[in-house]
């Protein structure tokens, strides 16, 4: 029988090293979102002003999105669509979506509306990395296991938002973005995110970090690097091989489900594997 003072030892043990690795994670955000702020700086004021002056209202998007634990937080993006453009209930957005405006397409293809959310990672609602977050909409919709995503900050960036980065062109011509979103790459966003919660580590988001810089310049490239990284941590080879994008995508039960999504109408969830 292991010993009382041993058992305490070892849960003080891990209770330290849990709070060290979110001091070390967290020093890191700070420092690199307040120093992407300030070098970004000048683009973004160049940005903004392009968007108020297109419509003259807001250039920012400020919306609910769920964070660690369920808590509710307003995400910071640069807005690219028209006014009120979420009022329409479609929260996918397919690249010939006619909400997008042509500065916001130009948002889109560089990614810019991130850039502003280096801020909810400064103030804390966010991590530089971790998995995407998403709106109560959808996360009503989760599976139990697909919940295990809300145990860590959502972030900027992880696996699925390089796997993953084309969303709006996998989307293109669907007559119903959001249920195609739910069929054919939500289910894979969820297992490389809960992947990522599963094996997180500073290393990794260092990777992960450099894979979304290189994903800027080469696709191909980022792609096979994100294949290497599941690989290493030990990734089951199914998840690898979508990762790297060669085949096309089909329809798949999201994690902890039986069945393929067919509604995003939560009268129809769908049965949860037991």
């Amino acid at each position: 029988m292991p010993s009382p003072v041993n058992s305490t030892a070892q849960e003080v043990y891990g209770v330290l090293s849990s709070h060290a690795t979110f001091l070390v994670k967290r020093t890191f955000d700070v420092s690199l979102s307040a120093m992407g702020l300030l070098v970004t700086l000048p683009l973004l004021v160049t940005i903004i002003m392009l968007v108020w002056v297109t419509d003259w209202h807001s250039p920012f998007y400020v919306a609910d999105r769920v964070g660690v634990n369920g808590r509710l937080f307003r995400m910071v993006k640069l807005r690219s669509m028209v006014v009120h453009a979420d009022r329409t209930g479609v929260d996918s957005t397919a690249s010939d979506d006619t909400r997008i405006t042509r500065i916001g397409r130009l948002i889109r293809r560089f990614k810019l509306d991130e850039v502003s959310q280096l801020w909810n990672v400064l103030v804390g609602d966010m991590s530089l990395v971790g998995p995407r977050p998403q709106v109560s909409r959808d996360v009503a919709r989760y599976t139990n296991e697909e919940r295990g995503l809300l145990s860590v900050r959502p972030g900027i960036t992880d696996y699925a938002s390089i796997v993953f980065a084309d969303e709006g062109d996998i989307l293109r011509g669907a007559p119903n973005p959001d249920l195609l979103y739910n069929q054919i790459i939500r289910p894979w966003k969820s297992r490389l995110g809960l992947h990522y919660v599963m094996t997180r580590s500073m290393l990794q988001d260092l990777a992960l970090i450099l894979t979304t810089l290189v994903n800027a310049v080469s696709r191909q490239t980022a792609l096979s690097m994100v294949a290497a990284l599941l690989k290493k941590s030990s990734a089951d080879r199914q998840l690898q091989e979508v990762a790297r994008r060669r085949t096309p995508l089909r329809p798949t039960p999201p994690p902890g489900a039986s069945e393929v999504v067919s509604s995003r109408d939560l009268s129809s969830r769908q049965p949860q594997v037991h």
